[in-house]
């Protein structure tokens, strides 16, 4: 199965396709899964000496590592005040590190491996829906106070002068995170697994395993592979190869819609190169592509996958709303993607038995927590660390299947309600 009809797809600079495989492999560490965590953990172990195979079931990057929004930037989608309940403050600052951490490790990548189809643009702006400045003053004062991390504060006269939207109030600005293109940068670090003396099969969906005993093996329809590690690092796609993780988070889809060539309509609402997020816990996320041509523009969330082009109509309805003088620009293409979430909203990173890693629900994070998350696994395999230690708290916990999928639903929409409200007041005193 090749790639669907993405921005991604359209704009790829290297498309060869790697084998299925046909043969027995041995190794010492079989990945399975071709987006960004298992790739990294791959690349990392490459790097190291160690013999990888990585199993994709369809292309690589074919899954949400390869047709999100492309932004880098630390964090978690679990707010820092409810992590530090969760695990104390000094754990959840180590936590935050990583992400920060794992941005700065997307950014090095792109930089040793000379990645120029990543195209990597600095800058992401947290733009609030309501007014909101103590807070977000507090936030920056925070991060630099705790982590040394500069942020800039801007008021709503700046925010409104590069956003032309009276939609928005104060915003924090992030002059070292940075978006880019996500699937030319998985694929260029699977090259470059190759070149390391690693090997990377696509068309190869991992039918069945054996994890006893020290030697794992896991059967594709026309080949297996021999190893003494297995990273399960598979999402919203997940099969029922290992059923414990299956039952641990949520398919959850997402949506993004892709406009047509328009750079004189579109810089008369978005004048900036930035990347912006809004504040609403299930708000929209865009940026201009294609050397400003273009606008990406992401957002909804949904337990059942709906068709891409109907919640096109209603993410276009809420880039009109934001910006009316955008009202005449087409979208030319839509799409969809699962993402995993656990109930907990934070990854799933450990080790499930001797030998057998899993790396998963990255939903909401970011790329830089994925990457995190494959580095702290490599780590783990050889033996350098134990900092995958830190995502224990956040476990294998049952994510409730269907019922789940349905609260999982009715909290969006509370989330959306609240989000109404909030923005209302707002309007209301101004």
């Amino acid at each position: 199965m090749g790639y669907i009809d993405t921005f991604y797809r359209q704009t790829l600079t290297e498309d060869l396709p790697f084998p299925a495989l046909r043969e027995s492999v041995e190794c010492d560490t079989c990945i399975v899964g071709g987006g960004l965590a298992g790739l990294t953990v791959a690349l990392q172990l490459a790097r190291s000496g160690q013999s990888v195979s990585v199993l994709e079931a369809q292309r690589i990057g074919w899954g949400a590592s390869g047709r999100n929004g492309g932004f880098v930037f630390p964090g978690y989608a679990n707010e820092q005040a409810a992590i530090e309940r969760a695990v104390g403050e000094n754990k959840a600052r180590a936590l935050h590190r990583l992400s920060i951490e794992g941005m700065k490790f997307v950014r090095d990548t792109i930089n040793d491996l000379n990645i120029a189809s990543a195209a990597p643009i600095h800058g992401i702006m947290s733009v609030s829906r309501h007014e909101n400045g103590d807070e977000l003053r507090a936030q920056a004062e925070q991060l630099q106070r705790e982590f040394d991390y500069s942020v800039e504060y801007m008021q709503p006269d700046e925010v409104r002068s590069a956003l032309r939207s009276n939609r928005y109030f104060q915003a924090l600005r992030d002059p070292r995170a940075f978006h880019m293109h996500p699937l030319n940068y998985l694929r260029a670090i699977a090259r470059e697994i190759e070149r390391l003396g690693g090997k990377v099969f696509e068309s190869s969906s991992a039918i069945s395993a054996d994890l006893s005993g020290p030697e794992k093996t896991l059967r594709t329809v026309n080949g297996q592979v021999k190893a003494r590690h297995v990273v399960i690092a598979t999402g919203g796609y997940t099969t029922e190869l290992v059923p414990q993780l299956k039952r641990a988070y949520l398919p959850i889809a997402t949506y993004v819609m892709l406009s047509e060539e328009q750079p004189d309509l579109i810089a008369n609402a978005i004048t900036t190169t930035d990347a912006v997020l809004d504040s609403r816990r299930a708000g929209d996320y865009y940026r201009v592509v294609d050397g400003g041509k273009r606008l990406l523009w992401g957002g909804r969330i949904t337990t059942r996958v709906a068709s891409p082009a109907a919640l096109a109509t209603q993410l276009r309805r809420e880039m009109t709303n934001t910006y009316p003088q955008l009202a005449d620009l087409r979208i030319e293409t839509s799409w969809s993607g699962l993402m995993s979430y656990a109930r907990h909203l934070m990854p799933q990173i450990g080790r499930l038995q001797a030998g057998v890693w899993y790396c998963t629900a990255f939903g909401g994070h970011g790329l830089n927590t994925t990457a995190i998350g494959g580095k702290v696994i490599a780590e783990a395999i050889l033996g350098q660390s134990d900092r995958y230690m830190l995502f224990a708290p956040f476990g294998l916990v049952w994510a409730g299947g269907l019922a789940g999928l349905s609260v999982a639903q009715l909290t969006y929409w509370k989330l959306q309600t609240q989000d109404w409200w909030r923005e209302r007041s707002s309007y209301q005193r101004h």
